[in-house]
């Protein structure tokens, strides 16, 4: 069996546990059908900074001919990729002549404007601790980009509900409806009522609003909010009407709500992540930790997608993915990186 066949045959199958596949990533991607996979997720080889098993991207002689190289590969990625998919990028910087070179941007910015990415998050993955700093002038560097890239504005795959958290109840506290955060009503009912900038017809109907926002929490419908008044709250948008419906709003009926999902917070994009090394280093030396697979998983690929890691390295995507019941695809140009992974598993 070829091996676009084998490929095929597991994206297609019910085998859940990890494809590996040795070899280029370039030629290895265009043996995976066209829009095929769900998610992507895979941290590079980062430029000039390791001797990897078997060489490969990363040791170019120079910063611009990684980025050619590594758009190259993306390329193919967008390719195999469903129009529902999406692709998670981790990608650190590097220093030339005592220069940070911003490469991660470079690529981000090269993928919009050259490959038709669409960027909805860049994720700022605080790693706590970082290696040791020698250096005396210059701050040490504890974050890596992850960006979070789509190939289309609306209607690709997103689950919320997989990642969200805390989610709290309101409740009845002394006869009064009180939201999770304790939001009771009484102190925008006498805000409304005190107001000065409120006309007597925008305060009834502030009144009558705010009463069916509270029956809303008494029944579970939702379980906190905001109440924003003219000239009583700061306001949570852009003062002009043209950028903003709620400053429309403000304007219009004096005053507008902001409601909160009862299924809990959904996550910031700032994570904070020890890169810990349960891989105890045996070979490989970038360590990609489980938990920054766990939150990109959950919520861009759906529990009967496949998983693509096209630098899978000792198998981390792929080990998060089979925990979570999704198939997964690894590519890995070292041999002896694949035989780990297989070992993790």
């Amino acid at each position: 069996m070829n091996i676009r066949s084998k490929i095929l045959q597991y994206i297609n199958g019910d085998d859940h546990d990890p494809l590996f596949l040795s070899g280029d990533s370039k030629i290895m991607l265009q043996n995976i059908p066209k829009n095929s996979i769900d998610c992507v997720i895979t941290s590079p080889p980062y430029w000039a900074k390791r001797q990897y098993s078997n060489g490969g991207i990363g040791l170019e002689a120079t910063s611009e001919e990684y980025i050619e190289n590594l758009l190259r590969i993306i390329k193919e990625i967008y390719a195999v990729l469903k129009p529902t998919g999406s692709f998670w990028l981790n990608l650190g910087d590097s220093y030339h002549n005592k220069e940070l070179l911003g490469i991660p941007w470079k690529v981000a910015f090269a993928m919009m404007n050259e490959q038709g990415w669409i960027l909805r998050n860049s994720i700022i993955w605080n790693k706590h601790k970082g290696g040791m700093n020698a250096t005396k002038d210059r701050f040490a560097n504890i974050h890596e980009n992850l960006f979070f890239f789509v190939k289309q504005k609306k209607g690709y795959f997103f689950d919320d509900g997989a990642i969200r958290y805390n989610a709290r109840k309101a409740k009845i506290s002394n006869g009064a409806v009180v939201s999770a955060t304790g939001v009771s009503g009484v102190r925008y009912k006498r805000q409304i009522e005190l107001s000065t900038d409120l006309s007597d017809i925008e305060k009834k109907n502030a009144f009558k609003e705010l009463d069916k926002v509270l029956q809303r929490i008494e029944k579970g419908e939702i379980s906190d909010f905001r109440m924003i008044i003219r000239h009583q709250q700061r306001a949570t948008h852009s003062d002009s009407e043209k950028l903003s419906g709620r400053a429309k709003q403000l304007k219009d009926k004096g005053f507008y709500f902001l409601f909160y999902n009862p299924n809990g917070t959904m996550p910031g994009d700032v994570w904070d992540i020890v890169p810990e090394d349960t891989q105890n280093r045996k070979k490989h030396y970038a360590v990609f930790p489980e938990d920054l697979c766990k939150t990109p998983i959950l919520s861009t690929c759906p529990q009967d997608g496949v998983v693509l890691d096209p630098f899978c390295g000792t198998g981390t995507s792929m080990k998060v993915a089979s925990t979570y019941k999704r198939k997964s695809i690894g590519i890995d140009l070292a041999d002896d990186y694949i035989e780990l992974a297989k070992e993790r598993l």
